[in-house]
């Protein structure tokens, strides 16, 4: 199947208007983070980080078509022993600009190494927030089944009657289980914490994720053919699975050596 990937060397604000409306059924992307690769990107400071950023979430809402998904990798830093809350910031005002936060997903860093601070330990997990334009909005759950595991064999052993029936919830929301339901099933679907290991091999970029990230959403949100946006591309991970799954992709970097790298893996040419 062939495939259109488009990589711009550009700021992302100004690429971005030139993008069609509705156009994009998901975007992936890790935004430098609040005052972190100041070498790189010149860093934002926490108090203007919402600033800084919601003219970019104004234009990926335009883009971005009412069934498709905003997945933003961001994690909140350390500022004299106290935790920023520009990331709780950032999540209020842009439900004010008109996105849906549906979840919250945890990117659990399984080969984090230990570190110890006088009044806390070292991060081993970093935020993956999922916007919506409409609650209701594409979404393929059978793509990222996983295998049962053995807490079948304990837990689907001795069903009591409660679990033979529809538990009902008993907050009120309206849902509830069958633990009878997956038996003799070899796939559940996974919880929303993504257990993988941080990107250590590649040394162009100071902050690369690895290609199973963008794989797990791209399988999730998207069918071939479809279109996935990264407006900062950095390494290009996300652009590189898309070609391998088959989709179309668009990637906006304004660093040139970032713009080089993608575009020499990928084979494709840089748009001005």
């Amino acid at each position: 199947m062939s495939v259109i990937i488009d990589i711009y060397r550009d700021d992302s604000a100004e690429r971005l208007k030139k993008i069609p409306d509705n156009s994009v059924d998901l975007i992936v992307t890790s935004p430098p983070y609040a005052d972190q690769r100041k070498k790189t990107y010149g860093g934002i400071h926490p108090d203007r980080y919402v600033e800084w950023f919601l003219p970019i979430s104004a234009e990926l809402l335009r883009v971005l078509k009412p069934t498709g998904t905003f997945i933003l990798n961001i994690k909140e830093k350390v500022v004299n022993g106290e935790r920023s809350i520009y990331v709780m910031q950032l999540i209020l005002a842009m439900r004010q600009q008109g996105w849906i936060w549906t979840e919250e997903f945890i990117w659990h860093k399984k080969n984090s190494y230990p570190g110890k601070w006088p009044n806390r330990f070292r991060d081993s997990w970093e935020r993956l927030l999922q916007f919506n334009k409409e609650k209701k909005f594409n979404m393929y759950q059978e793509e990222v089944m996983v295998p049962m595991g053995d807490w079948a064999k304990s837990r689907l052993k001795n069903l009591s009657e409660i679990d033979k029936s529809r538990d009902n919830s008993k907050v009120g929301s309206g849902f509830g289980k069958n633990i009878s339901n997956w038996i003799n099933r070899d796939k559940a679907y996974p919880t929303n914490v993504l257990h993988l290991a941080t990107e250590c091999n590649n040394k162009n970029h100071s902050a690369a994720f690895p290609e199973e990230l963008p794989e797990w959403f791209i399988k999730l949100f998207t069918r071939e053919g479809d279109c996935v946006l990264d407006p900062f591309m950095g390494s290009g991970t996300t652009l590189l699975v898309a070609k391998r799954m088959n989709r179309n992709a668009i990637g906006i970097e304004i660093i040139p050596e970032y713009c080089e790298m993608v575009s020499e893996r990928l084979d494709v040419e840089i748009k001005e």
